[in-house]
């Protein structure tokens, strides 16, 4: 009986005091695992597939209340929350966890329509959109490619001017990267480029001072039978003036010509260097006079 009592005292001696309180530790752990709380399950998932948990990241007070009040909509009273709600939640998103709880919503509404009410459309485009802008807005541009996605679980209709958003925020950081991921979302899921985004991408190209991509990109708009408009001119002439590269700007100057008569001054000037660049002075000043004319 002394050598049992020797031994339970000395275990206790050893015995680490953290290991001591294990149970409690234990008891926590389980209490935490069986919350059922939507916003700490789908927070858990996210934080332990990214590795990374930040106060900045934390979801918005109105984005975790319409997040809880809409699944509760749709898992629990079995019917579909009213627009305002999904509306007000993209309105409110400004950190990319705001965003992550957004896709979810999206999720869950898509496979709510399927399987209760047997709607196979996905949202309109408008929704899509303004999914986007709120990505670029919260930084979320993981999120935002997604909506370019022409196959995807979240029910968006990808349109152009989706893409349009994201690209202007390469545009405003300078991110040739960024371009050419979008620039190959486009193409693979079948959107059709516009003028407008001729303008985006050759300003990017243009003030990255990458000759080769917006050449690149410049013959994609041509085959695409895109047509450039005056200012995406301006900017490529003026670019293939910049670098002196006449052969180019004469290409580029056939093209314009072929679709609009009248030079803005951007033009008329790129094809005045051109023709110093040619040491042909006096053709210059004719086009110089020219332009004076028709612009004073």
């Amino acid at each position: 009986m002394q050598v049992f009592s020797s031994a339970h005292r000395a275990s206790r001696f050893f015995l680490s005091p953290h290991l001591r309180t294990a149970p409690s530790l234990c008891s926590g752990l389980a209490q935490r695992q069986v919350t059922t709380d939507p916003i700490h399950c789908f927070l858990s998932k996210a934080f332990y597939s990214s590795g990374v948990d930040t106060v900045e990241g934390t979801p918005t007070e109105d984005v975790k209340e319409l997040y809880r009040k809409m699944l509760d909509s749709v898992n629990v009273q079995r019917s579909m929350p009213p627009n305002a709600w999904l509306w007000s939640m993209i309105a409110n998103c400004k950190h990319h966890h705001d965003i992550g709880l957004l896709f979810d919503v999206l999720q869950n509404l898509r496979r709510f329509r399927l399987s209760n009410l047997r709607i196979h459309d996905n949202f309109n485009c408008n929704l899509c959109r303004e999914v986007a802008k709120a990505c670029v807005h919260a930084g979320a541009l993981d999120f935002g490619k997604k909506a370019l996605w022409k196959h995807n679980v979240y029910g968006l209709t990808p349109n152009i001017a989706s893409a349009h958003h994201i690209l202007l925020y390469a545009k405003n950081h300078n991110d040739t990267k960024l371009l050419v991921e979008v620039m190959k979302l486009l193409k693979r899921n079948d959107l059709p480029l516009q003028p407008g985004t001729a303008d985006i991408v050759f300003s990017i190209c243009y003030n990255t001072d990458d000759w080769e991509l917006i050449n690149k990109y410049a013959k994609r708009f041509v085959k695409a039978g895109v047509k450039l408009r005056q200012t995406s001119f301006d900017t490529w002439m003026k670019f293939a003036a910049k670098r002196g590269d006449t052969e180019s700007l004469w290409k580029i100057e056939k093209l314009r010509s072929d679709s609009m008569k009248k030079h803005t001054l951007e033009t008329g000037f790129s094809c005045a260097k051109g023709l110093l660049l040619e040491r042909k002075p006096s053709d210059a000043v004719a086009v110089i006079q020219v332009l004076n004319q028709v612009w004073t």
